[in-house]
């Protein structure tokens, strides 16, 4: 069983900056790939931040390439995601999700993650 706890949302203005963290079990930590999803108002959940489990392998969709980072502190069993430049369109619950298994970019769906955090909202607005 892997617990996981989002914090770090908030409302931010467009071009401003937002930092959210993932605290997750700390024995199972090393063994999971971990993933950021969001889910905006009348839309599906999509993937938006894939790392493997020790986090040599970081991916990202193409709406968040060059604004977002995603990483990994083994040490804290924290998983981060920092947002830089946000747009009105990055409006979202942010979930973090963990799976045991592959993780690379066929890993972005939702179903194939057996365990959400409760989700951390972001308002980007002026």
């Amino acid at each position: 069983q892997v617990q996981l706890v989002e914090s770090g949302g908030g409302s931010v203005q467009p071009g401003g900056s937002l930092r959210l963290s993932c605290a997750a079990s700390k024995s199972s930590f090393s063994n999971i790939c971990m993933a950021w999803f969001r889910q905006a108002p009348g839309r599906e959940r999509e993937g938006v931040a894939v790392i493997s489990p020790f986090g040599g392998l970081a991916l990202y969709v193409d709406s968040v390439k060059g604004r977002f980072t995603i990483s990994r502190d083994s040490a804290n069993a924290t998983l981060y995601l920092q947002m830089n430049t946000l747009k009105p369109e990055d409006t979202a619950m942010y979930y973090c999700a963990a799976r045991y298994g592959g993780c690379g970019v066929g890993h972005f769906s939702v179903s194939q993650y057996q365990y959400w955090g409760q989700g951390t909202r972001v308002t980007v607005s002026s």
